[in-house]
């Protein structure tokens, strides 16, 4: 089969498409056809090694220590089943079927196997394959986020970021919990942002909302790159603080997390099981969730699409075709 492998880290230049051997189910696994992956700001840190200087030997004995460990990157994918093993029940050759591959990555590659435990569901019917494969990581990511906050109807949330994979998906998710959200991007994002149900936008180029007078009972840092103080002005002292990003928490952190009554949670992905995965395809399905799709690439194009992800401005999710 065809995949595009990366050996060293670098630039988008290092990937590489070739020939490699086609995976065999095991016993509790299927085999999918993918259709459709992406490229996410994950794959971008994988393949760039960017991680902060504090985890950088840790990072580099996990993922690999001149390149990455498993060659083949790419976490989420769509596609269809091709085989299944002998113990598998869940799945059926023919299915359509999108999922999370966090764990050994892969998916940049047109067959895959998978778990059947894992976080892998059917896709809803009303999908593309190129669609559904923007789904696993952002939206499951979200969900986890707003869950662990325990978000209820009435309360103000903040979404920093919010025009990204994980942040189109907090937007949608918080409303649909009942929450007021205010989301905060660039200029060229507001309407978007309007569009998936925001309540209130922030255009952090024209002004800085650390300086007004609301004040959230969640602030979601959905990039990583909203300052932890400004946040911390706007969070109701009884607040929940979430960021999906830091590989290690800053001092200023660790204090609060010991000392304050705020809490926070850092850094947690969600589990490896398909309960999440088939939550927001239930959403979806009822058209109350909605994949934002920023730019489409095929598999030959993988290193032009990492190219775009690099500059770090995509709106949602950029999908890379595979058949």
């Amino acid at each position: 089969m065809r995949a595009v492998v990366c050996t060293k880290y670098g630039p988008p230049e290092v990937l590489q498409m070739q020939d490699v051997t086609k995976p065999i189910p095991g016993a509790r696994e299927v085999l999918v056809r993918i259709r459709a992956t992406t490229v996410t700001m994950g794959d971008f840190r994988i393949r760039s090694f960017t991680v902060p200087a504090v985890v950088w030997l840790p990072a580099r004995l996990v993922l690999g220590i001149t390149g990455p460990r498993q060659s083949i990157l790419g976490i989420e994918l769509a596609g269809q089943v091709e085989a299944v093993g002998a113990q598998v029940t869940r799945f059926a050759p023919g299915d359509r079927v999108f999922a999370a591959t966090l764990k050994g990555f892969g998916a940049y590659a047109e067959y895959r196997c998978l778990p059947e435990g894992g976080p892998i569901a059917h896709i809803p019917r009303a999908l593309t394959y190129e669609e559904a494969a923007a789904v696993p990581i952002g939206a499951r990511t979200a969900l986890h986020y707003l869950r662990r906050a325990g978000v209820v109807p009435g309360q103000e949330v903040l979404i920093f970021g919010a025009s990204g994979s994980v942040g189109t998906y907090a937007v949608q998710l918080a409303k649909h919990f009942g929450a007021r959200v205010t989301a905060v991007s660039s200029t060229a994002n507001l309407e978007l942002l309007r569009s998936l149900g925001a309540d209130s936008v922030i255009d952090y180029t024209a002004g800085d909302f650390a300086h007004e007078a609301s004040r959230y009972d969640v602030v979601f840092d959905a990039v990583g790159k909203c300052s932890f103080a400004d946040a911390m002005k706007v969070l109701k002292t009884d607040g929940t603080y979430l960021n999906c990003t830091p590989a290690m928490p800053s001092l200023a952190m660790l204090r609060m997390k010991l000392t304050g009554a705020r809490k926070l949670i850092l850094g947690e992905g969600p589990p490896e099981t398909p309960e999440a995965l088939e939550f927001v395809g239930d959403l979806i399905a009822a058209g109350k969730l909605r994949v934002v799709v920023d730019r489409r690439y095929t598999l030959d194009q993988m290193v032009e699409a990492h190219k775009y992800v690099d500059q770090g401005h995509k709106k949602g999710n950029v999908v890379v075709s595979v058949a």
